[in-house]
């Protein structure tokens, strides 16, 4: 991953790696065993995307509930005199009838070639209580947009509440290619057989290849350790031909 470099102003808590917090939003600390409930950091896919990102907490003490309340979003919190160098006050105002806008006070250097993706923070996806905000994903070009970000936000539907929360981490950033246009093409029929091939015998062997981890949740759901042991494998194989091994 590149390099990224950050400033920002104000009181304001530093944009750090993204923590999945077990027990917390990842989920509880549930082995993987028979009779257990599948948890968010079982699934090795999403942790390892929520691994990838860059999370912001909120900085201030006082908690800011949002709703949409006859059509229009409502921002409630105690904001209080505004701090020292606080910039814009309050951070957050309304953004049309279904939207707000927040006031970051960050700036995200990345190299030539890369760009920041805002994202909503993983812990959206796996909130029960679907009380986390949710960030309009967006891309900036920061290599030479060096100015101060800010973010959009949706507002919840009637009836839910969004709820920011001092140290609670609200959304994410990502970096990307900046030049990240996509070309489909169908498969080949030659490359498309081998990937069959390849796929019929994963499954031939997945007994063996998950070394007897397999195991079934309380919902009847059947897990094993085949994509983990896979993606140890590649890794392993990976750094043996980055030096030469």
């Amino acid at each position: 991953m590149p390099l990224v470099r950050f400033r920002q102003s104000g009181q304001r808590i530093p944009p750090r790696p993204i923590r999945m917090n077990v027990p917390g939003w990842g989920g509880d600390r549930q082995p993987r065993a028979d009779g257990s409930h599948e948890q968010p950091w079982h699934c090795m896919p999403f942790s390892e995307y929520a691994g990838q990102g860059i999370e912001l907490c909120y900085p201030y003490d006082n908690p800011l509930t949002v709703r949409t309340i006859d059509g229009r979003v409502s921002l409630e919190s105690d904001w209080g005199p505004p701090p020292r160098d606080a910039g814009q006050w309050p951070p957050f105002r309304p953004f049309g009838d279904d939207y707000y806008s927040y006031q970051l006070s960050l700036d995200l250097e990345v190299p030539p070639g890369w760009a920041v993706r805002t994202e909503p923070h993983p812990r959206y996806f796996t909130d029960a209580t679907c009380s986390t905000p949710l960030a309009v994903p967006a891309v900036l070009r920061s290599e030479w947009w060096p100015m101060i970000f800010f973010a959009i936000f949706r507002a919840p539907p009637p009836g839910v509440a969004h709820v920011f929360r001092p140290g609670e981490p609200f959304m994410a950033f990502t970096a990307v290619p900046d030049d990240a246009a996509i070309t489909l093409a169908p498969m080949p029929e030659d490359v498309a057989a081998q990937r069959e091939l390849r796929s019929r015998r994963l499954a031939a062997n997945r007994d063996r290849l998950a070394e007897g981890t397999r195991w079934i949740s309380d919902t009847n759901t059947v897990f094993d350790a085949t994509y983990r042991n896979l993606a140890r494998a590649a890794r392993k194989r990976a750094r043996a031909d980055e030096t030469g091994s």
